[in-house]
């Protein structure tokens, strides 16, 4: 259930676990600081819960830039506490995360990159307890803002001197062993969702009461985008990508809201698509898997900005999970870090170039065999792509920063 934004301050949340302690020794206390919980990390927060005695805290309210407010903030089967705090700026601080972290003499400190107030703060206590602190992050990139430049030195002093680091995939991996942080001390927990959830089975008549609902006929093919409607998605590159789709018929979905809604909307009318581009509005996660059903391929189009490069993409575990081929720009994290395989279960295409998007989707929308082939193998593919897999990421850091 979703929660409202800044909770009220609360005592942490004891919740009846079956423990999985590690062989051999009691189970480690263990602090996870990040910002908030949302819907794809009920599974894995709720999994580590059982190996280590956790408390999560979440310092955040959820008003990130890229996070959607329709998507809200999320609880789960696990001691948690949503830290009050203030947004300063681009800065959220709250003011009692360092005696509440001091307070609960933890074995071990777990944070995500995120955070400008709760990253250096967790650090700092770790090394003043003496403690191993673990971090967590997705960043496969330097990040070219003028703050990111700034701080840059801080954050590389992290890498080099956290106990271990997590990371969502080899990309990420590769870029770290580029910044100077010793190969053993990286540890891969890969991303993933809850396949069960976007694996379930849709029916005939779900996908046809969508399609009515969309204004799309049964023999029209559906190439489908779902996530933000923002510059660092590669919309517009997608649209004039699908516009040399020479398949009349086939029309193409965005699911979802953002700044660049209204603009998208003026492109597609400017290049003769109003009739077969479907703007749908901000679709919930629980409906997703029926998009997905709709779809002949999942586009993933994103570009690298001076803001961001795109982490990951679980959108794309969401598609293969329904056997869906993916094509994603060279600037998407489950593309570069070895998700999306080219030609295997989808095609990864040069960022910022639409006439490859274009061919790609010609590709598949003109071709049932091809589209088959690269939808059985995406279906394959995310087997191995569990939240159980995850979290072995992070058991494997937690140990190895605490036998240090």
């Amino acid at each position: 259930m979703a929660t409202s934004a800044c909770p009220a301050m609360e005592e942490l949340e004891s919740v009846a676990t079956v423990g999985r302690p590690v062989p051999g020794q009691a189970r480690r206390r263990v602090a996870f600081v990040t910002n908030f919980c949302s819907h794809y990390r009920i599974k894995p927060f709720e999994l580590l819960a059982r190996d280590y005695d956790v408390d999560y805290y979440f310092f955040s309210d959820g008003g990130e830039w890229y996070w959607r407010k329709e998507h809200g903030v999320k609880r789960g089967a696990f001691r948690h506490i949503y830290v009050p705090g203030a947004r300063i700026g681009n800065t959220r601080v709250s003011a009692q995360l360092p005696a509440t972290l001091l307070a609960g003499h933890y074995d071990v400190f777990v944070k995500c990159i995120n955070g400008r107030f709760a990253l250096p703060v967790t650090y700092a206590i770790a090394r003043m307890t003496g403690k191993p602190f673990v971090l967590w992050t997705g960043i496969w990139t330097r990040i070219n803002t003028k703050f990111h430049r700034l701080g840059f030195p801080i954050v590389q002093h992290m890498y080099r001197n956290a106990d271990a680091v997590v990371v969502y995939g080899d990309h990420v991996r590769r870029y770290l062993e580029g910044e100077g942080v010793a190969a053993p001390r990286i540890f891969l927990a890969r991303q993933a969702v809850d396949n069960a959830l976007y694996r379930r089975h849709v029916d005939d008549a779900e996908r046809c009461a969508l399609r009515s609902r969309l204004g799309i006929e049964a023999d029209q093919p559906v190439v489908l985008y779902v996530g933000r409607l923002t510059r660092a998605k590669g919309l517009r590159h997608l649209l004039h990508g699908f516009r040399a789709v020479t398949d009349p018929r086939a029309v193409l979905v965005l699911a979802g809201e953002g700044e660049e809604g209204a603009e998208l909307r003026a492109l597609a009318e400017s290049l003769g698509l109003g009739a077969r581009v479907r703007f749908t509005g901000h679709v919930s996660a629980d409906l997703t898997p029926a998009y997905y059903a709709l779809a002949n391929v999942a586009v993933l189009p994103s570009i690298t900005t001076q803001q961001e490069k795109e982490p990951w993409g679980l959108v794309v575990n969401e598609a293969f999970n329904q056997g869906v081929p993916v094509i994603a720009t060279d600037a998407v994290g489950a593309a570069a870090g070895g998700l999306v395989q080219d030609g295997v279960n989808g095609f990864v295409v040069p960022e910022r170039d639409a006439a490859a998007l274009g061919a790609a989707l010609n590709t598949i929308v003109g071709d049932d065999t091809v589209r088959r082939r690269l939808g059985d193998s995406a279906l394959h593919t995310i087997g191995e792509w569990t939240t159980e897999t995850m979290v072995s990421g992070f058991r494997a850091a937690i140990e190895y920063a605490c036998a240090r």
